[in-house]
């Protein structure tokens, strides 16, 4: 499992994104960041929109719940999730890495 932290934000951990993927999925882990697929080109913040709309979906929050901490112009980014204990997240994407 990847390292999940907690700070005064939210939860945030550690995305590599494959932009241009078949289908949006968690396909795996490399070091310590999950490893999302997404169908969405790298241009005018698509794969940015995809990895929020993504990870809402994964954790039934809103939108707005998700935010990207850094590296917004990068495939190596860090998820901040508000409004969900670090167990519930960490829960989630162990059950999302299984599937």
């Amino acid at each position: 499992m990847i390292p999940v932290n907690e700070t005064a934000k939210g939860i945030t951990f550690a995305v590599k994104v494959q932009p241009r993927a078949r289908k949006n999925a968690i396909t795996g882990v490399i070091r310590d960041a999950l490893k999302l697929a997404l169908t969405a080109p790298p241009v005018e913040g698509k794969a940015n929109q995809a990895v929020n709309e993504f990870f809402a979906d994964l954790f039934a929050i809103p939108r707005s719940s998700v935010t990207i901490a850094s590296g917004e112009t990068s495939r190596n980014k860090i998820v901040r999730i508000s409004g969900l204990s670090r167990g519930t997240v960490e829960e989630r994407l162990s059950a999302a890495l299984s599937s």
